[in-house]
């Protein structure tokens, strides 16, 4: 995927302070990054970074990702750096790229799900330094870090907004979260391209905002071949693999755009939601027993940016079941299709 990113909200410093005090107190704090909201603990204390998984439901197994400060800290939390993973750094950080790496006695198996390998990022948003920067000098280490997945109950829709996260966990006293920051809503609204630089090859085992050509593009002069990891091939456990995720709990199904009238007539008197672009929603597609009818950008970035409002939107229209048309097909759309795939077998296997 390609293009700008937009300018988020102005950084609220009272806020970030009273969230660096609830990490340095073994809290969570849920916080804007340009991709999703991430649930974060101090990445240091053990007992904070198992909350993470109680309140998510989110089984001890998967592996979190550390969110640091920038390369001088990556460094501490992974005890080997190849020269090719240091371009990427250099090429993408800040930004929506997480690196998996062999990790240093700083990581540890609350953080790594008991793996020799820790993914590491420096997240591209202001909101999110600003906090990783208050903790830093909270704990007077440079290297201290945010451990974090996305902020939502484990295996459902991803949050971009804040509201998403209170309507998911809550913040206290009713709630399950310590402070929700809120920074407006996420710029690039999928999560972070995941590669595994543990290998003599990187490999993609998620795709995002930055794409795998662009990533062979920043390592060519390196000699270093990039792959993409299947679902079934041997790798590091990463976040997003699993073959269901990003899930509504209506079920959610992916339709050709050419067969979106068809399905919508075979399936009445079923209350639909439809999200398909403006050229497929003719006629009876735009029929008025439709509990919502979205419509789906053509320009990627807009796709991704506003997919999850628009399945959230969807789930909660009182619609039996979610019908999405198949977006077209392209590189830059392959981290759409991704989570798209995922959300519809996620729904198969969970819905209610």
């Amino acid at each position: 995927m390609q293009g700008a990113l937009r300018e988020p909200a102005p950084v609220d410093g009272v806020q970030i302070a009273r969230a660096v005090d609830a990490l340095l107190q073994g809290g969570l704090v849920a916080f804007p990054t340009e991709t999703v909201y991430g649930l974060g603990a101090d990445a240091a204390q053990a007992d904070a970074v198992a909350r993470i998984f109680d309140v998510k439901g989110r089984p001890r197994g998967h592996p979190l990702i550390v969110h640091v400060a920038g390369i001088a800290a990556a460094q501490v939390w992974a005890r080997d750096v190849p020269p090719h993973a240091r371009v990427l750094m250099e090429r993408f950080w800040p930004g929506p790229l997480t690196l998996i790496l062999p990790r240093s006695a700083r990581a540890s198996d609350a953080v790594t799900g008991g793996q020799d390998s820790v993914g590491l990022r420096v997240p591209a948003n202001p909101w999110a330094l600003a906090l990783i920067h208050g903790l830093c000098a909270g704990r007077n280490d440079p290297a201290a870090a945010i451990a974090a997945p996305s902020a939502n109950r484990f295996g459902r829709i991803s949050p971009t907004r804040a509201a998403h996260v209170r309507a998911d966990l809550g913040e206290k006293p009713q709630g399950a979260v310590d402070v929700i920051l809120d920074g407006g809503a996420s710029i690039v609204g999928i999560e972070s391209t995941i590669v595994d630089c543990t290998g003599g090859a990187l490999r993609v085992l998620r795709p995002g905002f930055i794409r795998p050509d662009e990533i062979a593009a920043a390592v060519a002069s390196t000699g270093v071949a990039v792959t993409v990891a299947s679902d079934d091939e041997e790798a590091p456990r990463a976040s997003g693999r699993l073959k269901g995720h990003y899930a509504p709990r209506k079920p959610l199904e992916l339709v050709a755009p050419a067969d979106l009238g068809p399905r919508i007539a075979a399936l009445r008197p079923a209350r639909l939601a439809v999200l398909a672009p403006e050229a497929a929603m003719a006629g009876s597609v735009r029929a008025p027993d439709l509990a919502l009818c979205l419509p789906a950008p053509d320009d990627a970035d807009a796709y991704a940016r506003t997919l999850y409002d628009h399945l959230r939107a969807m789930d909660a229209s009182g619609a039996d079941r979610l019908l999405v048309a198949v977006p077209p097909a392209g590189a830059q759309w392959d981290a759409i299709h991704d989570r798209l795939r995922r959300a519809q077998a996620g729904s198969d296997a969970g819905a209610d």
